[in-house]
């Protein structure tokens, strides 16, 4: 098996990530070609010590990514929380228990953090995404809801 990390994605990556962003049918419809947004994006990202976005790197190449941002809230006895966004794996790397090691390496990289709960979306349209995260431990215990803003 080839050698496989996550580590943190640097500016050089964001072509690759821009790729995984939109490798299905839901990505192409909402994800844009333009380079220089995500690049502003990472930046503040970057910038931003609550905030991470971490790659699965296969033999020197990226074959996954994530947003990783930590919240410490109030609620639930001042937990702090792991949001894990924008979760993809490359197509031709699915099925192959990437995306179940990389999800794992998301948690514990959350637990380090201090995190005391870790949480994700899926869009409703998903149902393979949502299998795939139910078989980890997570369960659909919350209704969400989004209000664009442009």
């Amino acid at each position: 098996m080839p050698e496989r990390v996550v580590r943190a994605a640097t500016a050089a990556d964001i072509p690759a990530i821009m790729r995984l962003l939109a490798d299905d049918e839901l990505g192409q419809s909402r994800e844009s070609g333009d380079e220089g947004i995500y690049m502003a994006a990472f930046g503040e990202i970057e910038r931003d010590a609550h905030n991470m976005i971490l790659v699965a790197d296969v033999a020197g190449a990226v074959a996954g990514c994530a947003q990783l941002t930590v919240i410490p809230g109030l609620g639930r006895g001042a937990v702090t929380r792991g949001q894990i966004e924008a979760v993809r794996v490359a197509s031709g790397h699915r099925g192959q228990g990437l995306g179940r090691w990389f999800v794992q390496e998301l948690i514990e990289t959350a637990r380090r953090r201090g995190c005391g709960l870790v949480q994700l979306t899926s869009d409703r349209r998903r149902h393979d995404a949502h299998r795939f995260y139910e078989s980890l431990g997570f369960t659909a215990s919350h209704l969400g809801f989004k209000l664009p803003l442009k």
